[in-house]
């Protein structure tokens, strides 16, 4: 380590280089919502997609909209939306998890 230090940082940056990969793989990874909007409000279900993976994150509803199943949409809809596309679905927000629970026919999308 010393050894490193010695160096100048020009020299120091040509190590740092040796060891990089040089081709690093492509990551494509695409954050959104699905929406539903209700006099003015919206209520949403945040997700990430990584290849092959629909990552669900978390459930908002505003305060005025809840109670009306609205969060269960959005979990149905994300669900229906990743079975047609053949993803595999890791579940992080517990809104959806419970809806999951209440549906077993969506268990088979599920990570591990």
């Amino acid at each position: 380590m010393q050894q490193l230090l010695a160096l100048s940082p020009w020299q120091r940056m040509i190590s740092f280089k040796i060891f990089q990969r040089k081709n690093p793989a492509p990551q494509r990874v695409t954050s959104g919502r699905f929406e539903i909007e209700r006099d003015g409000e919206v209520a949403y279900l945040e997700y990430s997609l990584s290849g092959d993976i629909l990552e669900l994150i978390h459930t908002e509803v505003p305060v005025q909209l809840r109670g009306h199943g609205i969060a269960a949409l959005l979990a149905e809809h994300a669900l229906q939306f990743a079975r047609a596309r053949k993803l595999r679905v890791d579940v992080i927000c517990p809104l959806v998890r419970s809806h999951i629970e209440k549906h077993p026919e969506y268990a088979d999308l599920l990570m591990g």
